[in-house]
């Protein structure tokens, strides 16, 4: 006992030295600039003889943090500049701040040499088929989250309309819950329809990852065709940044993003938004008129139920940079949207009175800790979604496009409804990393989720159901080797466990437990050339809205199975440089899938609705390519392709009515999956002309051009020749200019959407919006 009292003594001695310490501690802060006074983002700073580094961020800010008091030497390195070395000394718990101007480097940009990397540029080195987005230079523009990861190879965005819309991204073939969203880590399983990645402004994050395929553990889920993780901006600095749009068919967004953080660490975040649209957009459409019966089968019309408006706020409060957390926030999200639901699965339902309201309530926990002690890394996370849903239907009338009602009975225009509903769901997760030497690392992961749905309907009987629930849990353990610089591989397992009950159908339960494991493997053969490939037999559980729908446009599947999946990714990532500011970036990539009760979507019987189902089996073959090019520090363009073949190697139909296979086999044997885009690609440039009107503003221009080849609405095998394909061929012009003030403080864009008023089409045929223009007002300000 005298020992065990002597050692608790000792290290509360230690722990107490130890906060002495840190309260006594020095900092340094700084920015780091080019010649004419610019900021140079991505520049390394590193404190000679310790491991401690900082990399500038956007506007060329850096932070050294604990600095023991007495002379210090700092060598400041960036990509095509003269590495430089300064001494300074500095006071116990004193606060420094620096600008340090660098000089260009001319052999240095021709050799393509590299002192320092971007967060960005480190998640692109890793072993997992990944590519990462700089958001930041996305922030003058009036893009949502979705529409930026629509411009990434290997990525295909489809919305069903305007602002607001049901979407489905797919990520070389596998789409709709086959990929999952992450923010900074932590699910979006539960965070309802008032908080989507079609509705979240781009200024929201700081980068956006995709994983194509295989996922790591640290996003502990069951993602099978990859992983979408918004890393938002946690700048522990004191900043505004706050923008406004407006824009066609009566758009508006506005965004505010601040934080602010004391001296001590105490923080304070606060993210809001809105976006509102009419929606209003022209559309072509076969009209029947209901009083005249006229028909026209290309009437011109717009839409005149469509309205969309949403209002978020993410607020946190907490501490940062103590020794007992470097973060941990308390903090809520609260959310509210309302949406008019002009059509349904096809263009061929029109609704004039239908709508849906809904809300997110969802009080949130943050903690995260390296070093807990030695080696040893913690992060929780945890929240709860308290928030509804409202499904409104109570006009007893029929539409036509032309906006003329006309008596329908007493069943509304669908289903006579005021259903309120609680989609109640839980998340938690929890990460532990322990670094047991230099090279090699062991990780822990694991992740929980309820869902609950309660509801009742005073007009529809029907819709009462007693509750329906689904407990998830994802345990995944993970080992990583790696030589900075030369190779690295992660070995990891994953367990799934899932337990479904079904009130309204005699109590019935349903468990499910699946095993799965993979690798990823990473060489670099030299500085600027990287091959990557990695393997996993994964498994993606059926989701709650699968299960029992969305009680809008998709109908339940209670007898979805789990789907399973081997999926193998190979890529190789080469830079170069041809002479004096010309360098480019070259990314392919191949992956293969072989899926097993493969989870896709089709209509209904009646095609007014899309359900979730099963086929026995699905093949992918898929390439995606990059090539983007740099010319010195004004002009920017890439180039992306993306060609993906699935084929269904179901050999024969189940009949409806016994739930039974058919003898004969199927049409649709080896046929090419329908409704699913195979050839795509975008083009983008941008150029900047530097101090227009005075030192400090710039003048950027820029374009963006997506390609759809035209592709099956239908399978294959049905129709005559100029039937197979239902979609045409879609091409869409944007173009945007933007005016930057007073080194980005102040900024104004201008941007033109679908230019040409080309006819642009996505999920069933369902057209998006026409030729658009908008205006961006956006002001930014920050301060260490």
């Amino acid at each position: 006992m005298q020992i065990k009292k002597n050692l608790l003594i000792g290290a509360f001695c230690l722990f107490q030295s130890f906060l002495f310490a840190q309260n006594k501690s020095a900092q340094i802060t700084g920015k780091v600039v080019d010649p004419d006074g610019y900021p140079i983002p991505g520049a390394l700073i590193k404190l000679q003889n310790t491991n401690q580094t900082s990399i500038t961020d956007v506007d060329g800010s850096f932070l050294l943090q604990k600095l023991a008091a007495g002379k210090h030497l700092l060598k400041i390195s960036s990509v095509g500049m003269i590495p430089q070395q300064k001494e300074i000394t500095i006071k116990a718990g004193e606060s420094q701040t620096l600008t340090i101007k660098l000089a260009e480097n001319i052999q240095q940009l021709e050799t393509i040499e590299v002192f320092g990397r971007t967060e960005t540029q480190e998640v692109n080195r890793q072993a997992f088929n990944v590519t990462a987005i700089d958001a930041k230079k996305l922030y003058n523009t009036t893009l949502d989250i979705s529409s930026a990861l629509d411009r990434v190879a290997g990525v295909r965005v489809r919305e069903s309309g305007g602002v607001g819309s049901n979407f489905d991204l797919s990520i070389n073939g596998f789409s709709g819950n086959n990929v999952r969203y992450f923010i900074d880590g932590i699910p979006m399983d539960n965070f309802g329809s008032s908080f989507q990645i079609n509705n979240i402004p781009i200024n929201i994050a700081e980068r956006i990852e995709v994983y194509k395929g295989v996922v790591p553990i640290w996003l502990g889920s069951d993602a099978l065709g990859g992983a979408v993780n918004i890393v938002t901006a946690n700048r522990q600095k004191n900043y505004v940044d706050v923008s406004y749009s407006y824009g066609s068919f009566n758009t508006h967004r506005s965004v505010i993003n601040t934080a602010i953080t004391s001296k001590k660490g105490l923080t304070f975040q606060l993210n809001a938004f809105q976006n509102y649209s009419d929606n209003n957009y022209k559309v072509q459409v076969e009209a029947s008129n209901n009083y005249t019966g006229a028909y026209a089968p290309s009437a011109t019309l717009r839409r005149f139920h469509d309205t969309y408006h949403n209002e978020a706020l993410i607020a946190n409060v907490g501490v940062t940079n103590k020794s007992y957390a470097d973060r941990l926030l308390f903090g809520i999200t609260l959310g509210q949207n309302y949406k008019e639901i002009q059509t349904g699965a096809r263009m061929a339902s029109v609704f004039g009175g239908w709508h849906r309201r809904g809300n997110i309530i969802m009080p949130t926990l943050k903690y995260k800790k390296d070093d807990l002690i030695k080696g040893l890394s913690v992060a929780i996370n945890a929240n709860y979604n308290f928030g509804s849903e409202r499904n409104i239907d109570t006009m007893n009338v029929r539409f036509d496009w032309y906006g003329n009602s006309k008596p329908n009975g007493s069943s509304g225009e669908r289903s006579r409804s005021l259903y309120k509903y609680n989609n109640n769901n839980g998340l938690a997760t929890a990460m532990v990393s322990y670094k047991v030497n230099e090279n090699s690392s062991l990780a822990l992961s694991n992740n929980f989720s309820t869902f609950d749905r309660k509801g009742n309907d005073p007009l529809n009987s029907a819709n009462n159901e007693t509750p329906r629930k689904t407990n998830k849990n994802v345990l995944g353990i993970g080992y990583t080797f790696a030589i900075e610089d030369i190779w690295s591989v992660n070995t990891f397992a994953k367990y799934y466990y899932q337990v479904t009950t079904i009130g309204n159908l005699a109590n019935r339960t349903t468990n499910i437990d699946k095993l799965g494991y993979g690798a990823a493997f990473n060489y670099f053969i030299n500085k600027n050339l990287q091959i990557r490939t990695s393997y996993e037999l994964t498994n993606r559980l059926p989701e709650a809205i699968e299960i029992f729908g969305d009680v809008e446009n998709q109908e339940g599947n209670p007898n979805l199975k789990p789907q399973e999946s081997d999926n193998i990714n190979i890529g190789v990532i080469y830079n170069f440089a041809i002479n004096k500011g010309n360098s480019f970036s070259v990314n392919v990539n191949g992956a293969y899938r072989y899926a097993t009760d493969f989870i896709y979507t089709r209509l209904n019987q009646n095609q007014s609705k899309v359900v979730a189902d099963n086929r026995d089996g699905v093949n992918t073959w898929a390439v995606d390519a990059e090539l983007r090019y740099t010319h010195k520090q004004w002009l920017n363009a890439g180039f992306t392709l993306t060609y993906q073949y699935l084929k269904n190697l179901q050999k024969f139909e189940i009949d409806p009515s016994t739930g039974q296979y058919y003898s004969m086999q199927s049409l649709l044997y080896l046929n090419q999956m329908p409704n699913i885009p195979f050839l795509f690609g975008n083009f983008d440039a941008t150029a900047t002309i530097k101090n227009i009107g005075n030192n400090g503003s710039n003048l950027s221009f820029g374009t963006n051009l997506l390609y759809i080849n035209n592709f099956y609405l239908y399978w294959p095998a049905y129709g005559g020749v100029k039937g197979k394909y239902g979609i045409p061929l879609q091409v869409a012009l944007d173009a945007n200019v933007v005016y930057s003030l007073a080194n980005g403080k102040y900024n104004i864009g201008l941007e033109a959407k679908n230019i040409t008023d080309v006819l642009m089409y996505d999920n069933f045929s369902l057209q998006k919006p026409s030729r658009g223009f908008y205006l961006n007002l956006r002001y930014f300000i920050s301060k260490k």
